[in-house]
């Protein structure tokens, strides 16, 4: 016997070609539609609205499409509240647990739709009263209450902006053609916008950015308080430090870009003075670190987060090698924040933007096509990939921004 559903849906609907996949959806799954009511918004602000019935074979089928839908911000009209289920083991979720995505997300409680905090991609969402967020699953607590099944959930996804002259070069599609001075242009303007907006500016760093003579100028952009915080790994750090130090980067001399004799042992030297000192802000104290992007960090009270991993050298005695630390201490940094500067560095890239809600956006800058590609695709509207040395890119921003 067939199995029915009302699902209606809210939004950009046509713009963003959320509609057309809503109804390739129910035919991939084998099932049938009926639109019932469809109103088009007339304005920027007016959303459209669609109210539709939807008939597959079998309920296994029905809850397989319901689940697909609700990523493209479906809603069954006789939902009822969300099926709340608690954890009777720590770190240890029921088998049907909602796991989250990176758009906005409502869940509904006693009749009332509330929004889930703390939004990001594969996470639960644990409720507390009329509280509602999302949560890893190595934070679940025995005693909590999550979130099960599909039922009493709305996901809002991003829609792309009606206005084609506010920031419309913010698209997931990735070009070695894009011109770098208009992307630099459009980086700009978002990022005075969100500092209008009271949100964070955060810089994702990679050893590169020393590696193509960008560290310069993201210490600049450091000194004049374009930056918020600074996440990245201990390579970024240690050839920094080796720079100020002593003018290498790698073992490559920063003047001519010739082999140091003996470079080769350049980092760990640097590494070794920072020890010496304590930490890096033991170094700028003792007046052993005087330039450079760590240098700026300390100096002006900008906080960093250096995630290390299993190749480090050293590593950094500030470097942080528990990596779920480093992942809670990411988060923090990027809670509030307007825009996120992913500067050469894939792996800290990626897994920034699987913290990140949709909403935010992402520039990523990278001379391979491939990095900006998979962290594009973290989200849908959200990020932009500028394929390009991170050296050069730096070097025009920090020239607009002078301007």
């Amino acid at each position: 016997m067939a199995l029915t559903e009302i699902i209606e849906a809210e939004g950009h609907l046509i713009d963003s070609h959320i509609m057309e996949r809503i109804f390739d959806t129910v035919v991939e799954n084998q099932g049938r539609f009926e639109v019932e009511k469809f109103h088009i918004g007339r304005t920027n602000s007016e959303a459209s609205q669609l109210r539709m019935r939807v008939e597959t074979p079998s309920r296994e089928q029905m809850d397989r499409l319901l689940g697909q839908l609700l990523g493209l911000g479906c809603v069954p009209i006789d939902a009822g509240d969300a099926v709340l289920e608690m954890i009777t083991r720590d770190r240890c979720a029921p088998e049907d647990f909602y796991s989250t995505t990176n758009h906005k997300t409502q869940v509904r409680i006693a009749g009332e739709w509330i929004d889930v905090q703390k939004q990001r991609m594969d996470a639960t969402i644990v409720v507390s009263g009329k509280h509602a967020e999302c949560r890893k699953l190595r934070d679940l607590a025995a005693g909590e209450e999550i979130v099960t099944g599909m039922r009493g959930i709305r996901v809002i996804p991003d829609t792309k902006d009606r206005d084609r002259l506010s920031f419309s070069f913010m698209s997931n599609e990735v070009s070695s053609e894009r011109q770098v001075e208009t992307a630099v242009t459009q980086t700009v303007a978002i990022m005075r916008a969100v500092r209008e907006q009271g949100k964070k500016i955060i810089a994702v760093a990679g050893p590169v950015v020393v590696h193509t003579g960008g560290s310069n100028p993201l210490a600049e952009l450091i000194r004049l308080g374009w930056i918020d915080a600074l996440l990245a790994g201990n390579a970024l750090a240690v050839h920094d430090i080796e720079s100020a130090l002593l003018g290498t980067s790698l073992g490559i001399r920063a003047s001519d870009g010739r082999q140091e004799e003996h470079g080769h042992r350049n980092h760990m030297r640097a590494i070794n003075a920072v020890y010496n000192c304590g930490n890096i802000e033991g170094a700028v104290a003792q007046g052993r670190l005087t330039t450079g992007v760590m240098y700026e960090c300390v100096t002006h009270r900008v906080p960093f987060v250096l995630a290390g991993s299993l190749r480090d050298d050293g590593p950094l005695p500030d470097t942080v090698t528990d990596m779920n630390e480093a992942q809670n201490l990411y988060s923090a940094h990027l809670e509030n924040a307007g825009v996120v500067l992913c500067l050469s560095s894939m792996l800290h890239s990626i897994a920034t933007g699987n913290m990140l809600p949709s909403w935010v956006k992402m520039v990523c800058v990278d001379i391979n096509p491939a990095v900006a590609t998979k962290v594009s695709d973290r989200g849908s509207s959200q990020t932009v990939g500028v394929v390009t040395d991170v050296g050069l890119f730096l070097d025009l921003l920090i020239r607009k921004l002078r301007d």
